[in-house]
């Protein structure tokens, strides 16, 4: 349990001391808030949606989310090319344990960025139905952060090139993001997106926060944390798997 806490502190004092990694995150955050929030708002309103900053927000807080986990990956890759990495896996400890420390370390500072959107989110004119809610939509910002940071893992423990990280996982995330009903509805899109959609995980984790921040569900909550929850644990075994693999 030591080498967990260790790894996860090591995550948090990275993110801490990087503050232009901290600004440079929150930007296409707020171009997505503000520009498409105020931009699509008075469409989505002559449509019978109501106030698209309400329905935006909880997808914003999760894309922020899950890009900030993916991205925690690529410091395998660094602490590969540097020697940390091997220090590390020397160590008389199950591998297992050292994936989980620096899975739950991304997922952590994921979930502290998710928080500073929020906030955003609340300058721009969005407001939860109940601040009671607001622990369930942690539990939501967490699994979203832990899902998406063990797919870091798992792809940072296969690839060498530094480069290479963020093309894939750009090339991976973003159709993730856009098919995961963060921008439109799930009602009334055709059969063939909505297949897409129901497969991914992203989707059981913005309908679970708009739940709890918006009270404005396509599923039920038991069925967003359940499937949610799933996904997150086979990842984690995946990731775990692939991460036991590296050979320095």
């Amino acid at each position: 349990m030591s080498t967990i806490y260790i790894l996860w502190l090591r995550q948090l004092k990275r993110y801490v001391r990087s503050k232009p990694r901290m600004i440079g995150s929150l930007g296409q955050p707020i171009l997505f808030l503000f520009a498409l929030g105020f931009g699509f708002g008075p469409i989505y309103a002559k449509a019978g949606g109501g106030n698209y900053i309400e329905f935006l927000g909880p997808g914003i807080i999760a894309m922020s989310v899950m890009f900030t986990a993916v991205f925690t990956g690529i410091e395998i890759i660094w602490d590969r090319q540097f020697g940390f990495l091997k220090e590390t896996l020397v160590a008389p400890v199950p591998r297992f344990q050292i994936m989980l420390g620096r899975t739950l370390g991304g997922a952590t500072v994921a979930t502290i960025q998710g928080f500073i959107v929020f906030l955003l989110a609340l300058v721009a004119g969005f407001r939860p139905v109940s601040y009671a809610m607001l622990p369930l939509a942690l539990v939501f910002v967490f699994l979203i952060a832990l899902h998406f940071a063990a797919i870091g893992t798992a792809f940072g423990s296969l690839l060498e090139d530094m480069q290479a990280f963020p093309l894939i996982m750009n090339f991976i995330m973003m159709p993730l993001f856009f098919l995961s009903g963060s921008l439109f509805p799930l009602n009334g899109i055709p059969e063939a997106i909505l297949a897409m959609t129901y497969a991914n995980p992203l989707t059981y984790g913005v309908d679970g926060l708009r739940a709890a921040l918006a009270a404005n569900a396509h599923f039920a909550v038991s069925t967003d944390f359940l499937l949610l929850s799933g996904m997150t644990v086979i990842m984690l075994s995946i990731g775990g798997y692939l991460f036991s693999k590296i050979r320095i």
